[in-house]
């Protein structure tokens, strides 16, 4: 034997030797233990039942060690099935993947071919379906503008609608206001006359004799005498003769109108009526010589007619900066009637007089009939005279060009703008007399409505003219010679004359719609309507509007009540120059 195994054999034995054996003893020996006396079994009761506790703690630990073991055991056999799950969850995947890679193989290989049962569209198919959908996407949006058009054409033609109402408001306010006018110790035949003229605008008429301040006729009082107006452009009279008597420009100068483009002085800026030019005279002039200027003409006070409840005008209180320019190119918050300006243009016809226009009354002060003379003009007659060839010139060929007279010289000016009023409609402006060098007539005209301008109230102007030429035309005078300094000529291209006419293009730019045929009137070269309109003298059955007479009192402080509560008090500077 080797020593191992000897060593081996020694511990077996000395194992088996020392093993203790009554362990097991008292579970043979319980039962018969419970036979035992009670002396013995009370004294061994104790330990019994420690023994008993500790065996069923030995149970109970068993039982636990077996229920985690077996829960190891059923976590492990989870954990397996999950594993083998996903596993075969993977390889699921990759089998469906491969499956979707070979359908869309055989897909592409069907669209190729043009299969047509493959249940998907061929690229032919997608391109015709794609037309479609852009054709029916065209449609839709052709539609859409279709209906935004119709609305628009719509708001158009309802706004056309309300325009023309207005128009023919004002058409019928004049008729009306014409059948109450007091006639009495007017011409007759120039009152006649006038009327026709005026046809069937919505305005006023003034004809005045601009040597004595004889008024021949007065149409439709109501708003040639009681009613202030935005003077519009005729304002660049008194800006011209600012101009002219403070040494701000002189007439030969040429001021910058254009970017350099055009250089106008102001005989052609007043035949043009350009802006740029007047009102930088205004802005150098300034605000109070202006002002003093405007007074020496008579605005912003009563001409002192002997007609009930005229009103002054008005002048404003204060101006600066672009507003300044803008008084001085457009006449921004002043007021003129049409009375004031036909007796402006009296005081450049007769050289520097302001007059008191008046109307004989009865025969005998018809026939004995006296000038008033309300004062002079603290500015040279040459310079008055100066400013003629400007209006020459906005007749012959400018923006007044509607009131020429063959037979006779006619001197105006044109204005257009919109209304400073609650109504804001268009005004056309016309204040002029003939024949330049024996003026025997002076005609002012203010028309009201959408369609109407400058060029056709000069127009007015130029049938009145050209229907008393008989009578107060050339009578006996020298006819004017080319080289008469009143007879002017363009000094710029006369295709160019748009580019600086500033009157024609405010008043062009401004469209109500593109059918305004009906509140346009077209004219002749004569200037007269050629549209169908009733006759303003035979009206059928006249709608009358109540008249907003503006009833103010003569100028007799330096505060002027405004008109409308809503406007700010204006005054009325009364300093000469």
């Amino acid at each position: 034997m080797t020593p191992t195994v000897r060593s081996l054999v020694a511990a077996l034995l000395f194992t088996l030797c020392f093993t203790p054996a009554a362990d097991g003893a008292p579970k043979k020996a319980s039962k018969p233990a419970k036979a035992a006396p009670a002396k013995s079994a009370r004294h061994e009761k104790k330990p019994a039942a420690r023994q008993e506790k500790q065996s069923r703690a030995d149970k109970r630990s068993a039982k636990d060690e077996r229920a985690e073991r077996r829960e190891r055991a059923s976590e492990k056999s989870r954990d397996r099935r999950d594993r083998s799950a996903s596993k075969s969850e993977r390889r699921e995947t990759a089998k469906e993947r491969r499956e979707r890679a070979r359908e869309e193989k055989r897909e592409a290989r069907e669209d190729a071919r043009g299969g047509k049962n493959s249940g998907k569209l061929s690229r032919r198919e997608r391109l015709a379906e794609a037309r479609r959908e852009a054709e029916r996407r065209r449609r839709e949006e052709a539609a859409r503008r279709a209906e935004a058009a119709r609305q628009a054409a719509i708001a158009r033609a309802i706004a056309l609608a309300r325009q023309r109402a207005a128009d023919q408001a004002l058409r019928d306010e004049t008729v009306t206001n014409i059948l109450k006018d007091d006639t009495t110790g007017e011409d007759l035949e120039v009152r006649r006359v006038a009327v026709e003229a005026l046809g069937s605008n919505a305005g006023s008429v003034v004809v005045m004799d601009p040597k004595n301040g004889r008024i021949f006729t007065v149409v439709n009082q109501d708003w040639a005498l009681r009613r202030g107006f935005k003077p519009c452009s005729t304002v660049k009279l008194v800006t011209g003769l600012a101009g002219l008597a403070e040494n701000v420009i002189s007439p030969s100068q040429t001021v910058n109108v254009s970017g350099g483009s055009f250089r106008l002085d102001l005989t052609d800026s007043l035949a043009f009526s350009n802006n740029t030019y007047f009102q930088i005279v205004s802005g150098q002039v300034g605000f109070d010589r202006m002002m003093n200027y405007a007074h020496e003409f008579g605005l912003g006070q009563p001409t002192g007619v002997n007609h009930a409840n005229e009103s002054p005008g008005r002048l404003p209180v204060i101006k600066s900066g672009y507003s300044l320019n803008r008084m001085g190119s457009h006449g921004d918050d002043i007021e003129v009637t049409t009375l004031q300006l036909a007796n402006m243009a009296s005081t450049i016809a007769n050289g520097g007089t302001v007059l008191i226009p008046h109307l004989p009354r009865t025969p005998e002060e018809n026939v004995r009939f006296q000038k008033e003379e309300r004062r002079r003009v603290n500015v040279p007659k040459e310079q008055l005279q100066r400013l003629i060839p400007g209006m020459v010139g906005a007749v012959n060929y400018g923006t007044g060009k509607n009131s020429y007279d063959p037979t006779q010289t006619v001197a105006g000016k044109t204005g257009t703008c919109i209304s400073q009023d609650r109504e804001r409609t268009w005004l056309g402006l016309f204040t002029s007399f003939a024949p330049v060098h024996d003026p025997h007539l002076a005609v002012a005209v203010i028309t009201r409505g959408s369609g109407q301008r400058g060029r056709l109230a000069a127009g007015v102007a130029g049938r009145i003219y050209r229907s008393l030429s008989h009578r107060f035309g050339n009578q006996g005078a020298a006819p004017m010679m080319a080289n008469d300094r009143f007879n002017p000529r363009p000094k710029i291209d006369p295709r160019a004359a748009a580019a600086v006419s500033d009157e024609d293009k405010e008043a062009d730019a401004y469209v109500i719609s593109e059918a305004t045929g009906g509140d346009i009137h077209p004219t002749n070269q004569a200037g007269a309507p050629t549209s169908g309109f009733r006759t303003t003298m035979n009206p059928s059955q006249p709608q009358t509007r109540p008249t907003e007479s503006t009833l103010r009192p003569a100028v007799k402080s330096s505060t002027q009540m405004p008109s409308n509560g809503s406007e700010r008090p204006r005054r009325v500077l009364e300093t000469k120059p």
